[in-house]
């Protein structure tokens, strides 16, 4: 493997530094590096992070491929920076026994564009009423660590306790799409005065908050580990704070998407802003980036949910929930939180690196950038501002709520152990 020297880089937004990288590692970190056949990298000033980790991915295959294949998807999480992603289970079949999460694994691995670590089903198909084979799962070549239903909630309280007993024997994580069924029956957008005025079926912030509160407490009372995905209110923050000062073992995400989005937009009934969990409002958001900023929040995932155009190019009651958010998530991270002052790029390796590969156990990914360490990094220019343009995407599908909106900050390289996956904003 050949070397490569990135010059000027500004590590995790310091003073300008010289990077180089050797066999798969960096091998050195400092000022006025040479190195004999290096290919040099002018960074110019920009941004280099560690590799981007995203613990909520869907990828969609098996079975969706007209939204997305395990290629395009890790096409497109090299495009947006990251090194590593985390599949969902929702797929057809559901990832729910050893064979299903090892396709999806191997099928990663085939691809070449960054690290695919599968997540397993925590119930048969997804049905919330029998537990699904955890531990084979995690015994599997794919190594699974992380358990969701995502899509759908652990609703029943008593398989919920059993999914944290069984995987707390083997340091695993269940991940709760926290939504009560029954509040949310017939809901298409959040509850409240945007919904009342148009008349759409009201998503309630307490369906959130009644599962959020249960499961932390079911965490303490078991002693396992419970994160809560895609959070999306003023409340939940608040209890996922109390819980932690309580010292239960809880993790927390937000999406770019609720970062940034309000359901205002809903107004406009494109349904490229209907999403699970609902847009919610502008004190919610700004509730979120607080609790991001203060550690509350403990990462940013993407819920990245391609779907194909037929989808989502309908009225908005048959439209499917999601958005696709890989290739945008760092400059939405970048508009919301760097650039309001309320995190500094060390933050963001943080939340979006360091944190979600501790959570998720990915050996590897979200380490420093120093000397020895895998090099699986991300190179940022955070200067740049523009319209973007799904067209461009890598990804099968081009659901995003931000076509045409001027976003800041443009991922131009990003190295997998080494081996570059994107180069001047082009994948190898």
């Amino acid at each position: 493997m050949s070397k490569t020297l990135i010059r000027g880089a500004k590590v995790l937004g310091g003073e300008p530094q010289d990077v180089l990288i050797d066999g798969g590692v960096v091998e050195a970190v400092g000022r006025d590096l040479s190195a004999e056949g290096a290919e040099v990298v002018e960074a110019d000033g920009k941004v280099l992070l560690p590799g981007l980790v995203d613990l909520h991915t869907h990828l969609r295959e098996p079975g969706r491929e007209d939204s997305e294949t395990v290629l395009t998807g890790t096409r497109a999480a090299a495009s947006g920076g990251y090194t590593n992603v985390f599949a969902m289970a929702n797929t057809f079949p559901v990832a729910d026994t050893a064979g299903v999460v090892e396709q999806v694994w191997r099928l990663g691995q085939e691809s070449g564009y960054c690290d695919v670590q599968p997540i397993g089903a925590v119930t048969v198909g997804l049905e919330g009423a029998k537990l699904a084979e955890l531990g084979a799962m995690h015994e599997s070549a794919a190594g699974v660590t992380v358990f969701s239903d995502d899509g759908k909630c652990v609703h029943d309280a008593v398989i919920m306790r059993r999914a944290l007993e069984y995987v707390k024997a083997f340091g695993g994580v269940v991940a709760q799409h926290a939504q009560e069924p029954r509040l949310t029956e017939g809901a298409q957008m959040n509850e409240g005065v945007v919904s009342a005025e148009l008349g759409l079926g009201g998503w309630p912030a307490v369906a959130e908050e009644s599962i959020i509160a249960r499961d932390v407490l079911l965490a303490e009372h078991v002693g396992s580990r419970v994160h809560i995905c895609h959070l999306s209110t003023a409340g939940s923050v608040e209890i996922v704070r109390w819980a932690k000062s309580r010292g239960i073992d809880v993790t927390a995400e937000v999406t770019p998407h609720h970062l940034l989005l309000t359901d205002e937009l809903v107004r406009s009934y494109n349904p490229v802003y209907k999403v699970n969990p609902p847009l919610r409002t502008e004190r919610d958001v700004m509730a979120l980036r607080e609790a991001l900023a203060d550690g509350t929040i403990d990462i940013v995932a993407t819920d990245h949910a391609p779907h194909p155009h037929e989808d989502k190019d309908c009225e908005w009651a048959a439209a499917a929930m999601g958005m696709v958010g890989l290739e945008t998530a760092l400059s939405v991270v970048q508009a919301t939180m760097v650039d309001t002052g309320l995190l500094d790029w060390a933050g963001v390796a943080d939340r979006m690196s360091s944190k979600p590969a501790k959570i998720g156990q990915a050996t590897g990914h979200g380490r420093p950038v120093s000397a020895g360490e895998p090099a699986n990094l991300t190179l940022v220019d955070t200067e740049y501002r523009g319209p973007v343009d799904p067209a461009g995407f890598a990804s099968r599908s081009r659901n995003t709520p931000y076509e045409g909106r001027e976003l800041p900050g443009r991922v131009t390289h990003t190295w997998l152990r080494g081996k570059a996956t994107l180069v001047d904003g082009k994948l190898t």
